[in-house]
């Protein structure tokens, strides 16, 4: 897909057009510099003059919770990216971590197509 095919497309479907590409991007807007995540039309302040940049992977987190069943546990974490923004992604290869922990984006295969999850840096892993 070239880049004018995907400015032809919605926030959500481009979003996830860079990802099939290999690309975790987000949103900025160029008037006033603020970062946007989820993809949307405006920012949370009006600005509609949103482009695509490369995110800089990452971050730390903000929250983390554990959900355990008998297949098995995992998480759910709530990153703030050093952007600005925060996602809710996971940390597939630990059960948790702490607070505060640096993190850095990758983009998994599923089957229900590529997804962001995180990793602990090398500070922070155990």
């Amino acid at each position: 897909m070239t880049t004018t095919d995907i400015s032809a497309l919605g926030p959500q479907a481009a979003y996830e057009a860079h990802l099939a590409a290999g690309r975790f991007m987000i949103q900025r807007a160029a008037s006033t510099g603020e970062y946007v995540f989820w993809p949307k039309v405006t920012s949370p302040t009006g600005a509609t003059d949103l482009e695509w940049v490369e995110a800089k992977g990452t971050g730390t987190i903000y929250a983390i919770t554990v959900n355990r069943a008998r297949a098995g546990s995992w998480n759910v974490a709530l990153v703030e990216l050093d952007e600005g923004v925060r996602m809710m992604s996971t940390l597939p290869e630990v059960e948790t971590a702490e607070i505060g922990a640096r993190v850095r984006a990758r983009i998994e295969a599923t089957e229900e197509g590529p997804r962001v999850v995180f990793d602990l840096t090398g500070e922070d892993a155990a």
